[in-house]
């Protein structure tokens, strides 16, 4: 699609659809909003409304990231028979992954989520025979399924909204490194502890990138769970958020790699693809915690959030199948989306062992897709919630080109 027409489908659907509701009611779920930016070619001419897949979270209990396009204002997801949404194809060729993608048989990607999914095995099996991917599974060692303390058995309860997170985020390990091993962590419970755990367990599993697609408000006495995010040698993501302006945790921590999101569709230029900032990517200056060194904007006196991004907004989400959540092939987004991605471009890249992850791309700036348009708010100063050139709170330092920067 080129960038002509999105404008006139944006317009048009603007004029249908009204004003939206304010970005950050999305985490109450149920919330609608107008479909106003652009959208990948294959989507229906009418907008869709989403929902957050896990509800509200609090200190102390974070929610995960995940927003699936829904049928109705508050309905159950829209799922479909074959999927809707971008496939491994599409993220491996919008971030210029392809041929990175063939190798990385040695890398372990983490996914520490809370509760239970009990189908996430089979549903991954559909997943990659989907888009023609080798099988990934416990019996061949590519996939293995662990709890908080890192035994097979007992699991935790199910939680039909975290199984959707689960497939989510190993189908999206999956579709960007699918020579990786995908360890998945369940935590007992979105407790902080619990969490903060199974962060633990997968760095003594050997993990070499591990996924968090949840977070909370930063409230004071979060850094007391700093400890459990300090692994050097691992690339550890996190997801910003999907409220627009606002830092949650542990995005805000210093030793996570902090991951917005982004809206992507195919264009006529020479990449091949555009992106503008996402109007859910959280961002902003952190009240708990020091900048760290190679962070150089000047108006934060603490740490800023984002780092990078990737795809994130359901409008122009990825394809995901989940029979336990929702029941069948749906279309997601939110950085949960997002923060997956980036932790498999991680364990392309090789060598989280041997640098600084976090700090690595702002060494490598050069290496990503810059994203200068789009917003999540209306703030001073605008680098904050407004994609610019160089560096901008919901897109960082840009999306991946290639694996150089990581």
């Amino acid at each position: 699609m080129n960038r002509r027409r999105s404008s006139r489908h944006a317009r048009r659907r603007g004029a249908l659809l009204g004003a939206a509701v304010c970005a950050a009611a999305l985490l109450a779920g149920g919330s609608t909003r107008a479909d106003t930016g652009p959208r990948p070619a294959d989507a229906t001419a009418a907008a869709p409304s989403v929902r957050n897949a896990c509800g509200t979270p609090s200190p102390g209990r974070p929610s995960c990231m995940a927003v699936v396009r829904t049928s109705g204002t508050a309905g159950p997801a829209l799922t479909a028979t074959s999927p809707v949404g971008y496939g491994p194809a599409d993220l491996q060729a919008a971030y210029r992954l392809a041929s990175a993608a063939k190798g990385s048989t040695g890398q372990t990607i983490a996914i520490v989520d809370a509760f239970d999914d009990p189908n996430a095995e089979a549903d991954l099996a559909v997943y990659r025979r989907q888009y023609g991917l080798p099988p990934c599974t416990e019996a061949n060692g590519c996939f293995h399924k662990v709890n908080q303390r890192g035994a097979a058995t007992p699991l935790p309860s199910p939680d039909s909204g975290w199984a959707l997170e689960e497939s989510l985020d190993v189908q999206m390990a999956s579709a960007v490194c699918p020579n990786c091993h995908i360890l998945l962590v369940e935590a007992d419970d979105n407790q902080d502890e619990s969490l903060g755990a199974s962060v633990d367990t997968a760095a003594a599993l050997h993990a070499n990138a591990i996924s968090n697609s949840y977070g909370e408000p930063e409230y004071v006495g979060v850094a007391h769970m700093e400890g459990h995010f300090d692994h050097p040698g691992i690339a550890i993501t996190a997801s910003s958020g999907d409220s627009g302006l606002g830092v949650g945790y542990p995005a805000a921590s210093e030793h996570v790699i902090a991951v917005g999101g982004t809206t992507l569709w195919p264009a006529d230029n020479a990449r091949g693809w555009q992106e503008t900032a996402w109007w859910g990517a959280g961002s902003g200056c952190s009240t708990q915690f020091a900048k760290p060194a190679w962070q150089t904007d000047k108006v934060c006196t603490h740490r800023t959030v984002a780092d990078v991004a990737a795809v994130a907004d359901p409008y122009t989400g990825v394809a995901v199948y989940d029979t336990y959540g929702v029941g069948g092939w749906v279309t997601v987004g939110g950085t949960s989306a997002s923060s997956p991605i980036i932790a498999a471009v991680y364990a392309l890249a090789g060598n989280a062992a041997t640098v600084n992850a976090a700090a690595y791309p702002y060494a490598h700036r050069t290496r990503l897709f810059d994203v200068t348009s789009g917003t999540n708010a209306s703030c001073y100063p605008a680098y904050l919630c407004t994609a610019g050139r160089g560096y901008d709170g919901p897109t960082g330092l840009g999306t991946p080109n290639g694996t150089d920067a990581f």
